[in-house]
């Protein structure tokens, strides 16, 4: 009789160090993909651009680059698509900004990686053919993965690949 106190009160105390516990792969990404509890949160009050928003982040307007692609600009083809692509996924929703390794480009926009719930946005865009690949050192930790994606989309003549606006080669700006 002893012994089963003990086994019932070793499973409570093992259910109540447990309680909550969500464990987490590095980045901060939770392990089925969805976005991190670690970031900023912020609500997106404008976009710019397919790669560009801007947030209300503690109380304060502030412009966001995504990390890790590159979308066309105001005067290239499917600007105005990917744009509109970029707008469906994030416009006035609550998104997570996860950041790589540097806070800010040369311009002051902070360089994040964006989630709206379990949609990864700069993944999205890529699958979707909205957006390229670029690598920007040291902001790197999605590249391989962003990478095969867009490999997937510009094979499947996706958004703008169809345009040939990314067919430059290169994966460095």
């Amino acid at each position: 009789m002893k012994r089963i106190w003990t086994l019932i009160l070793l499973s409570l105390l093992a259910c109540t160090f447990t309680y909550g516990f969500e464990p987490t792969a590095p980045d901060g990404i939770t392990p089925d993909g969805g976005w991190s509890p670690y970031g900023d949160q912020g609500t997106v009050v404008g976009v710019i651009d397919g790669d560009t928003i801007d947030v209300m982040l503690n109380g304060e307007r502030v412009r966001v680059r995504y990390v890790g692609v590159n979308t066309p600009e105001r005067d290239e083809p499917c600007y105005s698509d990917a744009r509109r692509a970029n707008a469906d996924l994030v416009d006035g929703k609550l998104v997570t900004l996860v950041k790589d390794v540097s806070d800010e480009d040369r311009f002051g926009r902070l360089l994040r990686y964006v989630y709206v719930g379990g949609v990864f946005v700069n993944q999205r865009l890529v699958e979707q053919g909205y957006a390229e690949v670029v690598s920007y050192p040291p902001d790197t930790a999605h590249f391989n993965e962003f990478r095969q994606i867009e490999q997937q989309a510009s094979a499947a003549n996706r958004g703008c690949h169809a345009t040939g606006i990314f067919n430059d080669n290169t994966y460095e700006r």
